[in-house]
Formats: structure tokens, sequence, C-alpha cells
């Protein structure tokens, strides 16, 4: 459940459930909300599940767990997946360095299975886990005035960089960490982490203190990462070979063995992926100014299929009405080699023409560290 229920219903915000957490869906315009992130900045209560991991051996035995390299100075982090033995993807993580502790934040769904699954591993080690998703609030911050916005409210400390880095200090009263992120809408981000308790003041001071920052929900946040070409866990990572994305950023080719490292260094030696994720710029108009609550008719559903001619090629995997650029996209997994320009998408049992886009859709201050990246 959001930790500031009441502060988000003032500003008339609807709510949905998203991985089995509350979060705000939206707050009545949700693309006025992502102009006014595109354009100045905008504020997100954030839906994550919080592992924290205590011991010794805490950096190495989470290292061993995941594909990217953990680090062992406080003040850093990192972007991780877990694997299965096919290689595909169970979660994906930030893992920070805490000093004393870990900080694991996975999509909410995530944190439970995490837990059980890596209880079950501890042996000698000397390793302390513990869901503590109720303890934090976390907030994130996006828009090319994003560091004007930290600058203005956080004391004590300075905007972190580079990119998975972070700085304590304090908002009002409150003990805060900051995180520079690593830009998932295609914009300068930060994450705010404080305690449970000290939510609503810190989400109060996000939105209405120093330079504002327009409150947006999670429809907005999806309509973002989709211009920004930012491939996410509930869409697109679930069960996908890393490489397939594109998600290199995730990746340490050169650490240890990892469940699924063999299937990853397989497909890396190939030279490229049997599918790839790419744009797709959709026939017809979205209706941006259509009620919030209302289903875009004119958009794909996830799943469906892309036609080169009669040959299937590929499957969306999301489409939204994109308001940057008044038209509607998708993205798509599709075969890797596929040049064709005279694509469909069925819609409603009617095809749709799709011509092939470059990622990102919509170049932002920032690109995302997740943008597809593929290796000839």
């Amino acid at each position: 459940m959001t930790l500031v229920s009441d502060a988000h219903a003032d500003h008339g915000a609807t709510f949905r459930d998203r991985g089995g957490r509350e979060v705000v869906d939206h707050y009545g315009r949700p693309e006025s909300a992502a102009r006014a992130v595109r354009n100045v900045v905008g504020t997100i209560e954030m839906g994550y599940g919080v592992l924290a991991v205590r011991g010794e051996d805490r950096v190495e035995f989470v290292d061993n767990a995941v594909t990217n390299r953990v680090p062992a100075e406080d003040g850093a982090g990192c972007y991780a997946l877990l694997l299965d033995p096919q290689g595909g993807i169970e979660t994906d993580m930030y893992v920070y360095n805490a000093g004393e502790r870990l900080l694991v934040f996975t999509p909410p769904e995530r944190a439970e299975p995490l837990l059980e699954d890596w209880s079950s591993k501890v042996f000698i080690q000397d390793v302390d886990l513990r869901d503590a998703s109720a303890e934090f609030g976390v907030f994130g911050v996006h828009g090319p005035m994003a560091t004007e916005k930290v600058a203005s409210v956080l004391n004590h400390a300075g905007a972190p960089e580079p990119a998975l880095t972070f700085e304590r200090g304090t908002m009002v009263d409150a003990g805060v960490t900051v995180i520079a992120t690593d830009n998932p809408l295609g914009e300068d981000g930060y994450e705010v982490v404080c305690a449970a308790e000290d939510a609503g003041d810190v989400f109060d001071t996000l939105v209405n203190r120093g330079l504002n920052a327009a409150p947006f929900g999670y429809r907005t946040w999806d309509v973002l990462a989709t211009e920004a070409g930012t491939p996410l866990f509930e869409y697109e990572l679930e069960g996908t070979v890393p490489n397939v994305l594109g998600l290199r950023n995730g990746l340490d080719f050169e650490k240890g063995c990892y469940v699924g490292q063999e299937v990853v260094s397989r497909v890396e030696n190939q030279g490229r992926p049997s599918r790839r994720l790419v744009g797709l710029r959709l026939g017809g108009e979205p209706d941006a100014d259509a009620d919030a609550d209302s289903p875009d008719d004119a958009l794909p559903d996830a799943g469906a299929a892309v036609f080169a001619g009669d040959a299937a090629v590929g499957e969306v995997t999301r489409a939204v009405a994109s308001p940057t650029l008044d038209e509607p996209i998708a993205l798509a997994l599709v075969e890797y080699d596929l040049d064709a320009t005279d694509l469909a998408v069925r819609v409603a049992g009617d095809e749709v023409s799709a011509e092939l886009s470059d990622l990102p859709f919509v170049d932002g201050s920032v690109r995302s560290a997740r943008l597809p990246r593929y290796e000839d």
C-alpha cells in the first residue's frame, strides 16, 4: 500500500495494483503529467520491494548470485539481474552498498520470492536477510530540471553523481538518501529514500517546496519509459534472456559464475541473439484527450503479432499513446535480422500499419542506461 494515500488523494489520485502493491495510476490527466516531466520535473512514489542484507559475507553472497558486480564501497550501487538456469530473467534489481548493509530494490512482487530463494542458499556464510519493504518510502524525481529540484530542497549534501551513487542529507527535518538513477525515463533522475514515517513530509517537500514538481503516477511512468526505449520487468524482462533485450548495463561479462551465465555467454559468443527489442510507430491517431479511465481501443495488446506481409515476425510487448509525439507507439520483440518496412500489427482483429523506429522514440535530457544495445 502507498505510504501517503491521503496526500495522493488530495491531488485527485486514482490507484491501481502493481505487482501486489497499491500505487498511483494517475491524477486525472496523465498526458499532461507526462509533458510536465518532459519539460520541467515531476515526482512519483515508487512501488519497490526492498530487501536488507547484512553480515560479513553480504557483498560476496549477493555478487555470486547476480549478473553484475556488487560494489564493495559505501555510497555506490549497481543494476543487476537474477537469472534462471535457461538464462531467463527472474527479476531485475538495484543493489546499493549502504555501509553495514546492502539494500536490494526489486519489483514489488519479487521481494518475497527473492527472500525465500536467497534464504534457502545461506549455509555457512555470515549473511542475514529480511524484507524491509515497509520501512522505507521511495520517491522518484525526474525531468530536465530534476537536479535543480533536488538542490532546492536537499540540505547538507549535493545532488549525487554519477549514476547509481548516493548522498545522505535532509529534507526539512527528515533524513534522506538521494540516489542518482540510471535515467529510465530518458530524463535526469533521482530517487529519494526516507524512513516510512517521514514519507508524508518528504512527498510534500518534493511537490510543494523549492522548485515545484508535478506528481505523476505509473500510467505516465509507463508512457515515458516507452518513449525512452526502456525495457521494464513486467512487460519485457520477465522470462527473457537479457541479450535479447540488449540489456548490457545489467551484465558484467568478466565476472565469475552465476546461474544462467552459460546461456548469456553462449548467446554473446554467437554474436547476436535470435530476437531484438525494437520500436514501432503505429498507424492511427492516439486519443490523448480521452478520459484517463477509458481504454484506448486503437492500441494493440501485449502479445499482439507483428506481421511482415503474411509472416508473423514478432510480438508487441507494450503500446502507448505518446503525448510527446502525439502518435501511438509500441515496443516489440522481433526477428533479429528483420529489415522489412511494410509491417502491421493486429488491433481488435484488424491490421494496423507499423513502421520500425530507432530507439529512443524521444530524446530527453539524457538517455536511459537500459536503452537496448547490440554487439554485432
